[in-house]
């Protein structure tokens, strides 16, 4: 069903909790789309606001949904999660955080809602970093127990730094640096006090070519108080509102282009 079927019929929101429940039953179909985005309201350093990474999930992901609908997808947006994993940061006061339990029941409910719409496909748009595993898990675990097409993606894609190169995060730019800074810069920079944005790029570990973030073939368990600074690590003292801008619409054109690939993927092999 095309977005241009059906603006007829009911208002041009795409927002699933806007609707009549006699609507959802209505309009949604195996070929529908819903996207839970999944922030977090957990601690971002001295410069930045507790709800960044839910900022990040509710208004990538929300105008994802909006300019794939416009082109032509069949797909909704839940009202985004506030609260999940974020216990790497429960030292800080003002981390709001569900344990791992809690949250994988939580995500698994949500499938099982989806799944009684009448919907085919769960999509979780997610803006922090430290429910990529548990994530990963609740999408098979909803895919066996209901039968959803199941896919995550993030929310805030890759893009080179806002100098034209990242040398000076030594790719440890993974919280509260140039990238997130930058973007809620360009979202909310009435959050932003850039006169507390330091450089936190813990060079101590900067060296070991197995274990990383990002790519290497070793991970660590991590608290983000154990590298020597303020709950950062990253360059925040690079971010700039322009940078913020571009990383906008890198972010917002991924997120659109893997909707649409979302939208025709199936492992099962043609009929």
């Amino acid at each position: 069903m095309s977005v241009t079927d059906d603006t007829a019929r009911t208002p041009g929101t795409r927002k699933l909790a806007e609707l009549s429940g006699p609507d959802v039953a209505a309009r949604f179909t195996a070929d529908t789309i819903v996207v839970q985005p999944t922030g977090a309201v957990e601690h971002h350093g001295p410069h930045l606001p507790l709800l960044t990474d839910f900022l990040l999930a509710d208004h990538i992901g929300g105008a994802a949904v909006d300019r794939a609908a416009a082109e032509g997808l069949d797909v909704w947006q839940l009202p985004t999660l506030a609260f999940t994993k974020s216990d790497e940061h429960s030292w800080a006061p003002g981390t709001v955080w569900l344990d791992a339990a809690t949250m994988f029941d939580t995500v698994v409910q949500v499938g099982r809602a989806v799944a009684l719409t009448g919907a085919g496909t769960l999509v979780f748009a997610n803006g922090h970093g430290g429910n990529v595993a548990l994530l990963q898990v609740a999408l098979r675990e909803i895919r066996k127990r209901y039968e959803l097409k199941t896919f995550l993606m993030p929310t805030l894609a890759r893009l080179p730094g806002p100098d034209g190169e990242d040398a000076d995060e030594l790719g440890l730019g993974i919280h509260g640096g140039a990238a997130e800074t930058s973007m809620i810069l360009h979202l909310r920079p009435d959050l932003v006090d850039m006169s507390r944005a330091e450089r936190w790029v813990p060079e101590h570990v900067a060296g070991f070519e197995k274990i990383a973030f990002n790519g290497g073939p070793v991970s660590f368990g991590w608290l983000s108080d154990d590298f020597g600074t303020p709950g950062v690590v990253g360059d925040a003292s690079r971010a700039s509102a322009s940078y913020g801008a571009a990383l906008w619409e890198h972010s917002l054109a991924e997120a659109v282009a893997s909707l649409h690939e979302i939208a025709r993927f199936d492992p099962r092999p043609p009929a």
